[in-house]
């Protein structure tokens, strides 16, 4: 008999947001593809991503870049040029971005040299594209030969957009499988005792958007609602410090002793928080979905959201 081939397959993230959602796709993958996995460290920060391979109980990516630059340009450049290389040596039947991130702009690569791109979260839009990630979105769905989008809403804009409906599927977030499979384990997580939280009675806060950190008047309001939100409340405030936002901090002068600073948390300690507190205050793009997901109370810092299902009633 004559052996069939698996279809090599190849997997492009470089962010937290990427290794979460991809954290039970990768493993499938693995099972039933001839699987390279590549990590940009596009977000290079220890405590941000490469402990979540770990922490999630994933293997060692294949290829590890380093892509750092001082500019966006020199950055999407370093990734261009580095996924390429890894492209032509591997030669991958089709490859697999997630979401809106500068890694995912790999895809431009993989259209010139005619591999297959399957495009997971397509169709998102917040319709300002002073906003980076709406610009790569938008691309990349351009450049996508089989969108994945979550949502209806996401495949209506994908097909306003002139993208042909037999090139979509929508398959809903892959977080909802996340959850499930690490629920033990974040039910399990100590956080709470060890920073001395009680359920319902305090709040957490991630910020890291171009829009609320490169500004330092909007630095500067977004700290100070948190101090009247512990004014009010008298409940510990619990701020997540991306690196972005740790290294614009000195703007604020007049932070409330209620308010902790921490170093980001590992992904199931962070969840365990997330569920477990009065509310959530975020600009990350995914907040919507985990609120949605998990159950609890969140407010998006943000101007402008590309989940607009998640504001309607």
């Amino acid at each position: 008999m004559k052996r069939i081939e698996r279809l090599k397959i190849m997997t492009i993230l470089g962010t937290r947001p990427e290794i979460i959602r991809l954290s039970r796709i990768l493993p499938t993958f693995d099972e039933f593809f001839d699987h390279v996995v590549v990590y940009t460290q596009q977000s290079y920060d220890y405590e941000l991503s490469t402990i979540f391979f770990k922490e999630l109980e994933l293997r060692k990516p294949d290829y590890i870049l380093s892509v750092k630059s001082e500019t966006i340009g020199g950055q999407i450049s370093n990734i261009l040029k580095q996924t390429e290389e890894v492209m032509l040596k591997e030669k991958p039947d089709g490859l697999l971005v997630l979401g809106d991130t500068n890694s995912s702009l790999s895809a431009l690569i993989a259209k010139r040299l005619k591999i297959l791109i399957f495009h997971m979260e397509a169709g998102n839009r917040c319709f300002n594209w002073d906003v980076p990630e709406e610009v790569n979105r938008a691309v990349i769905d351009v450049l996508s030969d089989y969108n994945l989008p979550y949502t209806q809403r996401s495949f209506e804009f994908l097909v306003a957009g002139g993208i042909h409906p037999s090139k979509m599927f929508i398959t809903g977030s892959p977080l909802r499988e996340v959850y499930k499979y690490y629920h033990q384990r974040i039910e399990a997580s100590p956080i709470l005792k060890k920073i001395k939280l009680k359920k319902q009675k305090y709040f957490v806060v991630s910020t890291h958007r171009e829009e609320n950190v490169d500004r330092p008047d909007r630095l500067k309001e977004l700290f100070s609602s948190f101090n009247h939100l512990a004014e009010r409340y008298g409940y510990p405030i619990i701020v997540t410090l991306h690196p972005r936002t740790k290294s614009k901090l000195s703007v604020v002068k007049d932070i409330h002793p209620l308010i902790q600073l921490h170093k980001p948390f590992g992904i199931l300690d962070y969840i365990k928080l997330e569920k477990n507190s009065l509310c959530v205050l975020s600009d990350s793009g995914t907040i919507a979905e985990e609120s949605a997901l998990l159950g609890f109370h969140a407010v998006q810092i943000r101007s402008n959201i590309e989940r607009t299902e998640s504001i309607e009633k």
